[in-house]
């Protein structure tokens, strides 16, 4: 029962941070449709962003400078360099954003070093929170779970109750008369990069001290963003809450179970023997096998739900 109970907690911990970071992606891609490949460099940048500001100011003012940084280098970058390969379809918009992630970690080795960063968390966040069946839950990742559920609420009531909201969702569906209208479309784009690159850069001030801050952070995180986005659906926001949590408490699990495939096959009463996998395959610990599943989700989903989990398009 406390393996379960804390592994469930830090699931659902690790899984808000996760859909922290992939609620920006989803939303860029739903509104302008484009994937933006140097969307965990934004990720990155929130964290040294962050870093560096809590030596000057301290960690409360970087949380809310660090995002507002990112989004203004995000929507600096949509309107000089992503606007003007728009027009050429969607290999370049992948080209430039890919090209502008390795940019970004080059820069990043340039200012703060090749090594990790001294990031940690602020000493009123440091500590339990509460301590079930002797093991202590920390503050922090109480605090985690609480700015990622206050960012989709948020999120959702600027997109469903606000004036803005209703002229983003114009733009997408119709941007002709949005623009007759009298909405200038393209700075609407921009503001709506710039804001997916804040909620990444949000995520960065906070998941870069409750891990490692140092320049390979994006590369570590970027795959499971991409799929987090496929699995939960393309451009789907609710997809993406139930894929991340998904994946972050299948991932946690995994991770604390030190039995073989063959012993957990035989518990859950399956008949398999060490010939059906092959030797070496059927010796594998989960744990072995943790940081793969979130990629064996990617394809079963490919192959039997294209269009994701509450996706309402397959590409």
């Amino acid at each position: 029962m406390e393996f379960f109970t804390i592994s469930l907690l830090n699931g659902v911990s690790y899984g808000l941070l996760l859909f922290m970071l992939s609620s920006g992606l989803t939303l860029i891609f739903s509104m302008m449709g484009v994937l933006n490949f140097a969307h965990a460099s934004f990720y990155m940048l929130g964290a040294y962003f962050a870093y560096s500001t809590t030596q000057l100011v301290g960690y409360w003012p970087a949380l809310f400078l660090a995002p507002l940084l990112v989004a203004l280098l995000g929507a600096a970058f949509e309107k000089f360099c992503l606007r003007r390969v728009h027009k050429f379809g969607h290999v370049p918009e992948l080209l430039i954003t890919f090209g502008l992630s390795f940019l970004i970690v080059e820069m990043v080795q340039l200012v703060w070093g090749t090594s990790s960063v001294d990031y940690r968390v602020p000493a009123e966040l440091s500590g339990p929170l509460f301590t079930i069946f002797g093991t202590q839950f920390p503050i922090y990742r109480g605090f985690m779970m609480l700015v990622a559920l206050s960012m989709l609420l948020s999120i959702w009531l600027l997109l469903t109750r606000t004036r803005i909201g209703l002229i983003i969702q114009a733009a997408l569906t119709h941007p002709e008369m949005a623009q007759a209208l009298g909405h200038n479309v393209p700075r609407v784009f921009m503001l709506v990069f710039g804001g997916g690159a804040a909620l990444a850069g949000l995520a960065g001030v906070i998941g870069g001290n409750a891990f490692v801050t140092e320049p390979g952070m994006a590369a570590t995180v970027g795959s499971v963003i991409f799929v987090v986005v496929v699995v939960g659906g393309m451009g789907s926001l609710s997809g993406a809450f139930v894929a991340s949590l998904l994946i972050g408490i299948v991932q946690t699990f995994a991770v604390g179970v030190d039995s073989s495939i063959l012993s957990a096959a035989s518990t859950l009463g399956l008949n398999i023997t060490p010939q059906t996998f092959g030797f070496a395959l059927w010796k594998l610990k989960i744990s072995q096998i943790a940081p793969i599943l979130p990629y064996l989700f990617l394809v079963l989903i490919l192959i039997f739900r294209p269009k994701g989990l509450l996706g309402t398009r397959e590409g």
